[in-house]
């Protein structure tokens, strides 16, 4: 048995802890959709679903899901693209398909710190660059220079930002795709949050079709409001989805024949712009009580308010670690966020905004409680 073993520490508290307490601020997306709000008016299409037969699909996803996909990237057909479980699953398969032990990755932090531990556990090199916060969680170019050598062989990035909800600007992109490419490196742009733009603004475009060596990785989970459908994809190259797919045959087979049938409607474009218009419209309204939270009790509170996605990483002033505060929240409010340990950063917060507002706000007042007491 390995000694060193990397554990995802984020996941598995949350899957401890999401479903149990009585007010969950721990999940990134909006609250997620119903099957009756998701078929609303198309009655029809629900009960076509209904008499599915829940045999195997294509195993790299049915092929109007992966036409559907395709279509949201420029120049991408299906042969493009790989659905996946999750965009965890296509994160993983890119890195068991791409990379050997022993060889060099560069991973944004904070972030989702899935693909740093899949890297750790797999004996690859792994070297980090940053987001500042004192920069409004702006990209610290410096450091990924430092990060990036000419061994380095994948430059991993999630855009928009998980945990701090930041946008990269076109200047920043283009230095990541500039320091990718004078290593001959691959990127993996995390893109699960895209859609979930705090305001008016357009989808955050993806990386891809900026560079040729990207892996797009995108997901029904975040954006979308649809996390237990375990729907996500990665668009590549077509010899890069080969082999992505070659590994898939090992893992998972495919995702199941529901969650491709489900997904094929809600990719389709009259019903995906109702479904983002949605989570902008529980991003906007929470984010705003959300603020007003914080601007109260601005002694213990401060944040970079976030450009995308139903989370802000907040700040607080308390001498108490935040994996210690959250127990203490567990235990004495029935209340959950995550710790900024599990980012890498103490002394922060991430907190679930896009609920509904009295659920909101009950969270929020428990976590002060817990806050006021430490």
């Amino acid at each position: 048995m390995r000694e060193d073993f990397f554990p995802f520490a984020l996941e598995r508290e949350m899957s401890i802890w999401e479903n149990r307490v009585r007010y969950n601020l721990s999940e990134s997306g909006v609250k997620p959709l119903t099957l009756v709000e998701l078929f609303e008016g198309e009655e029809q299409a629900l009960e076509a679903l209904m008499h599915a037969e829940l045999n195997y699909p294509q195993t790299n996803g049915l092929p109007k899901l992966r036409e559907a996909i395709a279509a949201m990237y420029p120049g991408a057909g299906p042969e493009n693209v790989v659905v996946t479980v999750g965009a965890a699953q296509a994160n993983f398969t890119v890195l068991m398909s791409e990379l050997d032990p022993g060889e060099e990755i560069a991973v944004m932090l904070p972030n989702y710190m899935q693909i740093y531990g899949v890297a750790k556990n797999y004996g690859l090199d792994v070297r980090t660059f940053s987001l500042r916060e004192e920069d409004d969680w702006a990209l610290d170019t410096s450091s990924l220079k430092q990060a990036i050598t000419g061994k380095t062989k994948l430059v991993a990035v999630c855009n928009p930002n998980n945990p701090s909800g930041h946008i990269l600007t076109a200047e920043e992109r283009q230095a990541v795709i500039e320091a990718a490419a004078d290593a001959g490196a691959w990127i993996l742009s995390d893109e699960v949050y895209a859609g979930a733009e705090r305001d008016e603004r357009p989808v955050t475009p993806s990386l891809w079709g900026e560079y040729e060596r990207v892996f797009a990785i995108g997901s029904l989970s975040k954006a979308y409001g649809l996390p237990g459908l375990r729907i996500g994809w990665v668009v590549a190259p077509p010899d890069a989805a080969e082999r992505i797919w070659a590994r898939q045959d090992y893992i998972t087979i495919s995702a199941t024949m529901l969650a491709n049938r489900i997904a094929t409607y809600a990719l389709q474009p009259a019903v995906r712009s109702k479904i983002l218009s949605r989570t902008r419209k529980y991003i906007r309204r929470g984010l705003e009580h959300f603020s007003r939270w914080v601007q109260e009790n601005s002694e213990l509170l401060s944040f970079v308010s976030p450009q995308a996605a139903a989370i802000a990483f907040v700040k607080y002033e308390r001498p108490i670690n935040s994996g210690e505060l959250v127990q203490r929240l567990i235990r004495e409010h029935e209340a959950y966020v995550v710790p900024g340990d599990h980012f890498g950063l103490d002394q922060h917060l991430r907190i679930s905004f896009g609920l509904p507002v009295d659920y909101l706000q009950e969270g929020l007042k428990r976590v002060l409680a817990a806050l006021k007491e430490a």
